[in-house]
């Protein structure tokens, strides 16, 4: 929000100097980013009437003009501009003048030249001589009341200041000038001046019928039928000038007048050409196929989400965004239509930006613009309109179909003071509320404030603190620091932390990522198998539109990018949130209904095994490297991998991760349509765990180093060849006795042809047998023992047979 400063001291008019009225304002939560002088520097500029004007003797383009500064004579000076004229009154520099400075940064001093021979005592200026624009196609016209000889930065108010105010979205009450006028006289007690409208009685009876069909999104429909206007009429300088200080480019006076009062009363308005509507006015949703040519000159297709303004015709506007193109008030229009309207926030978010675009009013519009004022607008917007551009009036309409209800917040005082940190009386929290113009009551130990209806910001007991602690001055409010009691967490040992997992994969030579958890959409579909996606509601981005479900996606990606850098060995992992469709559930100490937000472990390997070196030769990773990386990182736990299908992964390398009997991820190898669709020239290999069972682990347990050596006994089965290895494992643990102290496959056989006492359809597993106990030697026979009870343990469960 940018505006003059003159402009707002014209509401309130502190006893402050700008620098402290800035200061202010950015104290108080209206951030004061930048302040500007109206002009440059430069002085000895003076009015000048040029009373006549010839052609130069020795030039063409050149006039010699006899000009009354205010000097007691006419002064002698050339000029070049295009539009001299006698009678004209324009800035005259005198002799001894500084101009703004030029390009190298020096000012410019006026001295007594010869033009062509014919001696000039002095220099008549243009906008941008003066520094104001960059128009320099002839002299900058004065008002025709300007007095000969008077300083011109008096005159055109020069010495004024622009403030830019950085609003946060919830202060739309503040994107006028009436809006920051009304924030400083609370701040400051100053006297506050509203502008002063009065209501213009008509003078036609002309009406135009209005109709709201859709209510939720439009409340309040405000119009006026104003006849005979000079569409042609140039605007005042006064109000040419307070918009360019805002920032905003004089188009025609009708435009002009909208602009002014939406800057001054933060109303937005909006004029048609009478003449160019057909039959009444409908606010309502667009419907499929419906397209609209909008001011811009852009054509858009609507939709039932969509609020448009409609006649007969169709669409005309898009309601709080941008009028249509078809009934736009022109130069030549004489009858018009003013519009003042109140539409809900929640109908217009969103929408502009669908467009691809944005307008002063849906930037208002969308945070919320007062629904009290439409009247005033209309009002404000009438007399301006009259005085400029002539005509006749009709009588004001005023449509209402549902208005916000603004509820009231009820505010505990001592949780204003806890929350503030500082004591602040009841008496001048009551005060603040009654200089911002908030209805309260007092109640018990608390307030009852009913916010007005341009603050559409109030709506919880916080926001009422919030303003006492900005009306107080938050530079009044001292810095002390929290006090807290220091004392050390208590560490579980059977749980591990996140912080400890990433150390442990960060020791296995993996670098962390940290990945958006919006992916697109059609990650979920191939990696993850997810046809129904969480959807966002507002994406940041198109090719973030759902929430994710598995960490692969990312991960691909970020190979991907790698590979892209050259970099031919990537190893990455991550810790993160996916996000799942559930009923109720517990994540940790968050509670979330309907979905379940497992924190997951991921990596992915691509490239050679190891960094190349001398002492081993460089192989690609493969799925046991992997594996064996993720079996170090989640120790003690003995997971099982049992063969399983992933739509991510190779169907035939690829293995569920099973933990105490549930399925907790997946590992292997990416799949050959996803390596191509990719672009990959290897395929990755990748794994995704839940974290939660890991992370938990049992406690470590005090056991007896045995004194006495261990026995050691291989034995040899033959089994299908369908039988994976871990299950006959498992039953020889489940069945062997005490004195056993480890099981491990160290061999595989398959036959690829005869082999005695061996089909094809079989293969030969070869077991490690470790046995020892903490209180003798074992001997031969018991040794042998134990043997024939895991012997008979595989035959009886697994019909395996021992390997002759």
């Amino acid at each position: 929000m940018k505006f003059p400063e003159s402009w707002l001291r014209s509401f309130v008019n502190p006893p402050l100097s700008s620098a402290e009225l800035a200061h202010t304002l950015t104290m108080s939560g209206l951030e004061v980013e930048e302040t500007e002088a109206a002009a440059p520097a430069f002085s000895g500029i003076v009015v000048g009437e040029i009373k006549s004007f010839e052609k130069h003797p020795n030039a063409d383009r050149l006039n010699v003009c006899q000009v009354d500064a205010g000097q007691g004579q006419l002064l002698n000076i050339v000029c070049g501009a295009p539009n001299v004229a006698a009678g004209m009154k324009v800035p005259c520099a005198l002799i001894g003048a500084q101009l703004p400075p030029g390009e190298d940064g020096k000012a410019f001093e006026i001295k007594r030249a010869k033009m062509r021979g014919v001696e000039s005592e002095g220099m008549l200026c243009s906008a941008r001589e003066l520094g104001m624009s960059e128009d320099h196609s002839g002299l900058l016209p004065l008002p025709a009341d300007a007095v000969p000889g008077a300083d011109v930065r008096q005159v055109l108010n020069l010495d004024d200041t622009l403030f830019t105010i950085k609003l946060t979205p919830n202060r739309a009450d503040a994107l006028s000038v009436l809006g920051v006028a009304r924030d400083v006289a609370a701040i400051t007690s100053a006297p506050f001046t509203a502008p002063a409208i009065a209501a213009v009685q008509p003078a036609l009876d002309d009406k135009f019928p209005v109709k709201i069909t859709d209510a939720d999104g439009c409340g309040r429909f405000t119009g006026r039928v104003i006849k005979g206007v000079n569409a042609k009429a140039p605007t005042p300088s006064w109000m040419v000038e307070r918009l360019a200080r805002c920032g905003q480019r004089s188009i025609s006076a009708l435009v002009d007048v909208t602009n002014y009062v939406m800057l001054e009363l933060g109303r937005p308005l909006h004029v048609y050409d009478l003449d160019k509507l057909k039959g009444g006015i409908d606010v309502r949703f667009g419907r499929k196929g419906e397209t609209l040519k909008l001011l811009n000159e852009q054509t858009v297709e609507l939709d039932e989400t969509v609020l448009a303004i409609t006649d007969a015709s169709g669409p005309i506007g898009l309601a709080g965004i941008m009028g249509g193109d078809s009934t736009k008030a022109e130069l030549d229009s004489t009858n018009v239509y003013l519009e003042s309207a109140f539409f809900y926030p929640l109908a217009i978010q969103g929408r502009a930006r669908k467009f691809n675009f944005t307008s002063d009013a849906s930037h208002r519009f969308e945070r919320g613009v007062d629904f009290n004022n439409n009247i005033d607008g209309i009002e404000r917007a009438t007399r301006l309109i009259l005085d400029i551009c002539g005509g006749q009036a009709g009588p004001t309409v005023d449509t209402v179909a549902r208005l916000p209800v603004r509820k009231p917040v009820t505010m505990r005082i001592a949780r204003c003071v806890k929350i503030i940190g500082k004591q602040i009386s009841a008496d001048e929290m009551a005060a603040t509320f009654t200089r911002l113009g908030f209805t309260q009551a007092r109640e018990g130990d608390g307030f009852i404030v009913t916010p007005p209806s341009y603050r559409f910001d109030i709506e919880i007991e916080e926001d009422l603190i919030e303003e006492v602690a900005r009306i107080h001055g938050f530079e009044n409010i001292p810095a002390a620091p929290p006090l807290a009691r220091a004392e050390m967490m208590q560490s579980r040992e059977d749980n591990i932390s996140l912080t400890a997992l990433k150390e442990l994969m960060a020791g296995r030579d993996f670098q962390e990522m940290i990945n958006y958890s919006f992916v697109d959409e059609k990650w979920e579909r191939e990696l993850a198998g997810n046809e129904a996606p969480i959807r966002l509601l507002n994406p940041i981005a198109s090719q973030m539109g759902v929430m994710r479900s598995s960490l692969f996606g990312s991960l691909i990606a970020n190979v991907a990018y790698n590979l892209n850098r050259r970099e031919p060995r990537v190893r990455v992992f991550e810790v993160g949130a996916v996000y799942k469709r559930d009923a109720a559930v517990q994540d940790g100490p968050l509670e979330v209904a309907g979905y379940a937000q497992p924190r997951m472990l991921g990596a992915i390997a691509y490239g050679t095994a190891y960094e190349e070196q001398w002492g081993a030769k460089a192989r690609p990773v493969d799925y046991f490297d992997l594996k064996g990386d993720l079996e170090a990182v989640i120790a003690p736990w003995q997971p099982e991998f049992p063969a399983a299908a992933h739509p991510a992964l190779h169907p035939g390398r690829s293995a569920a991760i099973r933990l105490g009997g549930r399925v907790i991820g997946h590992i292997g190898e990416l799949h050959p349509r996803w390596v191509k669709e990719y672009g990959l020239a290897a395929a990755p290999v990748l794994f995704e765990i839940e974290a939660a069972p890991v992370q938990a682990r049992s406690r470590p347990r005090y056991a007896e180093v045995s004194k006495f050596p261990p026995i050691i006994r291989d034995v040899a089965f033959v089994v299908p060849a369908a039988l994976p290895a871990a299950t006959i494992l498992q039953t020889l643990q489940a069945a062997a006795p005490g004195t056993v102290t480890g099981i491990s496959l160290f061999d595989e056989f398959r036959p690829t042809g005869a082999v005695a006492g061996m089909s094809e359809t079989e293969k030969s597993l070869a077991f490690r047998v470790v046995m020892q106990d903490t209180k003798k030697t074992l001997t031969d026979a018991e040794a042998d023992a134990t043997r024939e009870i895991l012997v008979a343990a595989a035959a009886n469960k697994h019909g395996a047979r021992l390997r002759a």
